[in-house]
C-alpha cells in the first residue's frame, strides 16, 4: 500500500479510538497528548520526564518552585532553622489527606524523603549530610545535619527528576530498587487502574478532597485548584496525527508540537503555540567517551569547542530565533549559574579553526564513532550535523544509526562509541548537582562518558555546603572552566520544545512540565 494512504488510514483509526472514552463528563474533561506514554508510575523509581509530569498531578511536594525560581512552601505550613543552619523543623499544613482518605503525617514525609534520597543525586548528597531525621508529632519533623549543607530548601523543592514527591509511609518503605505497588498520592488528581488502558489512555480524576494553598497558583507553587473534572491522557505517538485530532476538537493540548508544523500552527486561529524561555528550555550537549577511542585524549576532545556551530544545529532543526538561541554557558543561559568562563574557543566556531586545532594534537586518523538516534528529532539532527563537521575538519568518521534505546545501551560500554547528541531541560541541567552531563564524574555511571576529573569532586562538595548563592556561583564558574578545559562536553544549543493547545483553554500555566491545575475550558 502507498505510504500516504497508509498514514491516512492509521490516522483515521487512531481518531476513531478517540471516540471510545472511559466514562467521564466530556464537557469538564481536558484531553492531552504528552511526550510519551506514562509507563512507570512510581515517581521515585525513574528520572523519566513523563513520570515526573504524572507525579505532579497525583502526588505533592513539601516545597515547590514558583515562576521566578524561588522555593515556596507547598505541603509545609511553616519551618524554622537554627542559627548555625544545622537543625531544621518542618510543620505540615492541616487537612492534608492521601487519596485513600487517611491523613498525611510527618512519618509519611520522613519515609518519603529517605526513599527518594536513594534515587536522586541531589537527595543522596543531602542524606549524606543528615545526622538524623525524626518526627516530633503527627504534623512535625526535625532534620538535623551533621555537616553544613546549604541547599536544604532547594533540595526539598527541587524540580530535578526524580522529584521528592511524598507518599504514605507504608509505600515509602518499599526499597528504592523496587517499584511501589499502589499509586496513592495527595495531589490534585487521583489515579485508578480501572481508568488506565495501557497503550491507549489514562484518565486522572479531580481530587475533590484536595485542600489547595490560599495563594494563587504560581508555576509549581501556590494553590493547585483543579478546575476540570478529569484529565484524559491519550497515547498518540505520531505528532501529525495528534495535531489533526486537535484541529477537529478531539484533543485540547499537545506537549510537544512538531517542529515542522510550527509555522502552520502559529497561523491557525483555533490553537495557541506556547513557547518557553530560561530554565524551561532544553539544552543540547555532545557527550564524549573518555574511556576509549580518539576522545580519550582531552586535547582531541577540545577540538570540538572550535568545531560546534550552534546556529547551524538550530537551523537544521528548523527553529527560528523565537524558539532557540546560542548559549555557551554550561549551566545554561538564564540560570543563576550562567557564566562565560572558559567559553572563548566557542565564540567563533569554524571548520578552519577546528582543523588547525586538530593538527596540534596526536590524532592519527582513528575512527570517531558518532551514534545517531533515528527516532528522536533533536538528537538525530544534532548528531548528523556533528558527523559532517567532523569529516570536514579532518576526522575519520564512522556514523552508526540506531534507535534511541540502542544509543542508551551503547553508552554504558567503555568502547564502541565516541560521541552522541542529547538534550535535557534546564530545570535539571542548571544546577551542578543535578546536571547529568557531569553529575557522574568519576563514577562511571550510565550518562557520564567515563570522565574522571578529580578537580571537580571537591568543588561539588563545596557547592553543596556553600551558604550563599554568590559562593555557589563562583564554584560553578570554576567547574565550567574545568569542564571546557577538558572538553568533557560541548553544548549545541538552547531551545524551546513548544506546546500547543486549543484557544478554549484558559489560565493554562506556562510550563515545560505540563501542569493541569488552574486551567479551565470555555
Amino acid at each position: 500500500m502507498p505510504r500516504r494512504p497508509l498514514r491516512r488510514l492509521i490516522a483515521l483509526l487512531m481518531l476513531g479510538a478517540l471516540l471510545l472514552p472511559i466514562s467521564a463528563p466530556r464537557a469538564q474533561t481536558l484531553t492531552a497528548v504528552l511526550e510519551a506514554e506514562i509507563v512507570t508510575l512510581d515517581p521515585h523509581f525513574t528520572p523519566a520526564y513523563i513520570t515526573r509530569t504524572f507525579g505532579y498531578m497525583v502526588f505533592d511536594t513539601l516545597f515547590a518552585m514558583d515562576s521566578q525560581g524561588r522555593v515556596q512552601p507547598q505541603m509545609v505550613q511553616s519551618w524554622t532553622a537554627s542559627p548555625d543552619g544545622l537543625t531544621w523543623t518542618f510543620t505540615l499544613r492541616e487537612g492534608l489527606a492521601w487519596h485513600d482518605g487517611t491523613p498525611v503525617t510527618a512519618a509519611d514525609c520522613v519515609a518519603s524523603i529517605q526513599r527518594w534520597g536513594t534515587r536522586s543525586a541531589l537527595g543522596s548528597r543531602m542524606l549524606a549530610a543528615i545526622g538524623s531525621i525524626e518526627t516530633k508529632d503527627a504534623r512535625s519533623f526535625t532534620l538535623t545535619l551533621k555537616e553544613p549543607f546549604g541547599l536544604v530548601l532547594e533540595t526539598l523543592g527541587t524540580t530535578s527528576s526524580p522529584v521528592p514527591f511524598m507518599m504514605p509511609e507504608r509505600l515509602a518503605r518499599t526499597p528504592g530498587t523496587e517499584r511501589i505497588t499502589e499509586i496513592i498520592g495527595s495531589g490534585p488528581f487521583t489515579y485508578s487502574r480501572a481508568d488506565h488502558r495501557t497503550g491507549d489512555r489514562m484518565l486522572l480524576r479531580r481530587n475533590a478532597a484536595y485542600v489547595p494553598r490560599a495563594e494563587p497558583a504560581d508555576h509549581l507553587a501556590g494553590g493547585k485548584v483543579a478546575r476540570i473534572e478529569a484529565l484524559d491522557i491519550r497515547v498518540i505517538p505520531d505528532g501529525a496525527t495528534a495535531v489533526s485530532a486537535m484541529r477537529t476538537g478531539e484533543i485540547d493540548y499537545i506537549q510537544y508540537a512538531p517542529f515542522d508544523l510550527l509555522g502552520q500552527l502559529e497561523r491557525d486561529r483555533r490553537v495557541r503555540v506556547q513557547s518557553f524561555t530560561g530554565l524551561e528550555q532544553f539544552t543540547g550537549h555532545y557527550r564524549t567517551n573518555a574511556a576509549s577511542g580518539p576522545f580519550a585524549d582531552p586535547a582531541i576532545r577540545r577540538v570540538l569547542l572550535h568545531l560546534v556551530d550552534q546556529s547551524e544545529v538550530m537551523a537544521g532543526m528548523g527553529l527560528s530565533d523565537r524558539y532557540s538561541r546560542t548559549c555557551n554557558a554550561f549551566f545554561i543561559c538564564g540560570s543563576p549559574y550562567e557564566s562565560a568562563v572558559g567559553t572563548e574557543p566557542m565564540q567563533r566556531p569554524s571548520i578552519e579553526a577546528a582543523r588547525e586545532a586538530l593538527r596540534q594534537t596526536r590524532y592519527a586518523g582513528e575512527p570517531v564513532i558518532v551514534l545517531v538516534a533515528n527516532d528522536l528529532e533533536a538528537p538525530k539532527i544534532s548528531s548528523e550535523i556533528l558527523a559532517d563537521r567532523l569529516r570536514r575538519a579532518g576526522f575519520t568518521v564512522d556514523m552508526q544509526v540506531m534507535d534511541w534505546a540502542s544509543v542508551l545501551a551503547r553508552r554504558t560500554r567503555r568502547d564502541g562509541w565516541s560521541v552522541f547528541g542529547v538534550h535535557a531541560l534546564g530545570v535539571d541541567l542548571h544546577n551542578p548537582l543535578t546536571n547529568s552531563v557531569v553529575g557522574f564524574n568519576c563514577t562511571n555511571a550510565l550518562t557520564g562518558g567515563f570522565h574522571c576529573q578529580e578537580a571537580l569532586t571537591p568543588l561539588f562538595a563545596q557547592f553543596a555546603a556553600a551558604p550563599t548563592l554568590e559562593a555557589r556561583q563562583a564554584l560553578a564558574a570554576q567547574m565550567q572552566e574545568i569542564i571546557y578545559g577538558q572538553g568533557m562536553a560541548v553544548p549545541w544549543g538552547q531551545f524551546a520544545q513548544p506546546a500547543v493547545h486549543r484557544v478554549q483553554l484558559e489560565n493554562l500555566i506556562p510550563s515545560a512540565i505540563p501542569l493541569f491545575w488552574n486551567v479551565g475550558k470555555r
